[in-house]
C-alpha cells in the first residue's frame, strides 16, 4: 500500500525546520540532480571492473564514497525517464550495476538500483530495498516529473537512506521509521510529498504505475 502523508499548511510547512543530519538544499531545490560543485574524494582502493568492487567492498558506506566521487547526473536522461515516457512506453532501461560501474551517470532509479543491488551482494543482512518518493508533479520541457528513488538499508530496527542523486555521498540515519525520513525529505527538498513506498524492486512499481494509468 502507498502511505500518504497528511498535506501540511503552507505556513505551518514554511517554519519547520530540517532535524537529524540534514542541511537545506543550495540551489533550485526540486531537482533531482546535485549541486554544482567540487566533488568527493576517493578514499578507498583502486578498483578496475565491478566483480573486483563486490569483492573489495563490504558495507554501505564503502559503496556510498564512491558514488559521491564518481555519480554524474544525466539530465536529458531525466526526461526520458519522465512520467510522460513511461505512460507512452517510450522510456530506456534502467542501467544494470556492472555497466553503470563503468559509467556512472544517470538519474535517481539507475543510482538506486545500483546501490541496493550491490548492498544486497556484499551485505545481504542489510535488507536493502527502495523507497520511492511521489513528489507533487512538475513540468519540465514538457515532461511530468514526480517520482524520487533512493536507496535504503536497515541496521538492527534502525533505518538508513542513501544514493540520493540530489545528495550524492550522503548518508541519512538512523531512523526509526520510513515515514520519520520522508517527513524531513519533504522539507529538505522544499517540495511536498504526496506518497510513498518501499519496495523489493523499482521493475514492480513501475509496472504498478503503468496499470494504475490504464485503468484511470
Amino acid at each position: 500500500m502507498i502511505r500518504r502523508l497528511p498535506r501540511l499548511p503552507v505556513a505551518l510547512a514554511a517554519v519547520l525546520l530540517v532535524a537529524g543530519n540534514m542541511a537545506r538544499a543550495q540551489a533550485d531545490p526540486a531537482t533531482d540532480a546535485p549541486d554544482p560543485g567540487p566533488r568527493m574524494a576517493y578514499a578507498g582502493p583502486a578498483l578496475a571492473s565491478y566483480p573486483q568492487a563486490l569483492q573489495s567492498w563490504r558495507q554501505p558506506e564503502e559503496i556510498n564514497g564512491w558514488i559521491g566521487a564518481r555519480f554524474e547526473y544525466d539530465n536529458a536522461r531525466a526526461l526520458q525517464l519522465s512520467e510522460s515516457q513511461r505512460a507512452g512506453g517510450n522510456a530506456p532501461p534502467i542501467a544494470e550495476p556492472a555497466s553503470f560501474f563503468e559509467r556512472p551517470l544517470g538519474v535517481c532509479v539507475d543510482l538506486a538500483r545500483f546501490a541496493v543491488e550491490t548492498v544486497r551482494a556484499v551485505a545481504p543482512e542489510l535488507r536493502a530495498s527502495y523507497l520511492m518518493i511521489e513528489f507533487e508533479p512538475l513540468l519540465r520541457s514538457g515532461q511530468v516529473l514526480r517520482r524520487h528513488w533512493i536507496a535504503t538499508y536497515r541496521r538492527g530496527d534502525a533505518h538508513y537512506f542513501f544514493a540520493d542523486s540530489r545528495y550524492p555521498g550522503r548518508i541519512y540515519g538512523p531512523y526509526p521509521a520510513v515515514q520519520a525520513f520522508v517527513a524531513e525529505y519533504a522539507q529538505l527538498r522544499q517540495r511536498p510529498v504526496v506518497a510513498y513506498r518501499e519496495v523489493e524492486s523499482y521493475r514492480r512499481q513501475l509496472r504498478a504505475a503503468s496499470k494504475e494509468k490504464e485503468g484511470a
